[in-house]
């Protein structure tokens, strides 16, 4: 009989296939049509990481919440479900693939990070775009209200008018970027132009300067951040106490990137992107599981005082020695050797 623990399990242990076929010939009286009907059958959601992840944050009025979307590669599967066409950060294009939209729960310090809450974006099946799946779980934080964070940090694909208002109605700051595009107001006599067209305050940009979004019924405070390399980033926040130098322009890029970070960890470590089963409820569950795992390994992590890849690679390590001492396929050299 496969459970969910066994499955979980596997995905921690197995270092390179995650199919049903590898996991069925490492159980025994376990078929691959059993571990397929297991994942077919069941119904796992983001309910279950909730309740894992709530009791173990390091949570505070200073903590963030991230919010961003991976796309999950299927590039070489034609029949799976809720794999599509769509555009990969990760790849700067087109990829076939399962996107996921993340929300991420940051103390602040370095690699304490957990996630929080998560949706599968498949617009053809339930017809709800990523904006609407951020803010339902927005709405679920703060109906729970067992979160005492009061930041979110997010890209500008999410900094749309009806999310911005539902965050600030909600009594909480944002930060995120803007398109360059945007229109912005500084004043009622100059009306709306481009970012671009927006001449810096009198005393720079450390101090933001105060505009108005279009569609957006309050005023923000705007930033302009120059890289070494000549790139631009727009950067807003309903926060007027910020002032811009280069400590916290550090503090929040570290924070924003540790999204980043367990984007990468979450594919790298539980062979969330391996999953081959077609049935959109097969992939569902896979990746409930692989969230659960990613939390599993990460505690296992803090408690042997390890990252992560350590706690992930050790596993082999007694398997490795036991090879190299008594190899299973012997080396063949040449003669000459």
């Amino acid at each position: 009989m496969v459970t969910q623990a066994t499955y979980i399990e596997y995905l921690l242990s197995t270092p390179r296939n995650y199919t049903c076929t590898h996991l069925a010939e490492h159980l025994s009286h376990v078929s691959h049509d059993q571990v397929n009907r297991f994942l077919r059958r069941s119904c796992f959601s983001s309910s279950q990481l909730r309740e894992l992840v709530q009791p173990v944050l390091t949570d505070s009025p200073d903590a963030f919440l991230l919010l961003d979307d991976s796309v999950q590669d299927k590039r070489y599967s034609r029949f799976i479900e809720v794999a599509k066409r769509q555009y990969s950060g990760n790849e700067h294009g087109l990829v076939t693939g399962i996107c996921l939209v993340n929300l991420i729960h940051s103390s602040g310090e370095a690699g304490d990070f957990l996630p929080l809450d998560y949706r599968g974006y498949a617009p053809e099946l339930d017809g709800v775009s990523k904006n609407e799946h951020f803010r339902a779980m927005f709405a679920h934080v703060l109906a729970e209200d067992k979160i005492k964070a009061r930041t979110l940090l997010f890209d500008a694909w999410y900094s749309g008018s009806d999310n911005l208002k539902l965050i600030h109605r909600a009594g909480w700051t944002f930060f995120t970027t803007l398109k360059s595009n945007r229109l912005v107001s500084t004043s009622k006599e100059t009306g709306f132009q481009a970012l671009l067209d927006v001449a810096p305050p009198p005393g720079g940009w450390s101090k933001g300067l105060e505009v108005r979004l279009h569609k957006v019924p309050f005023a923000v405070r705007l930033f302009k951040l120059v890289a070494s390399n000549g790139d631009i980033e727009w950067v807003v926040t309903n926060n007027f106490a910020f002032t811009l130098n280069q400590q916290l322009v550090e503090a929040t890029t570290r924070v924003r990137w540790q999204v980043e970070e367990f984007h990468r960890s979450f594919k790298q470590l539980t062979g969330a992107e391996k999953c081959q089963c077609r049935r959109a409820q097969a992939q569902r569950n896979h990746l409930a599981c692989c969230y659960l795992a990613w939390v599993s390994l990460r505690q296992f992590a803090r408690q042997t005082a390890q990252t992560i890849y350590q706690a992930h690679q050790q596993q082999w390590t007694p398997y490795l020695r036991q090879l190299l001492a008594q190899p299973l396929i012997p080396a063949l050299l040449p003669v000459s050797a």
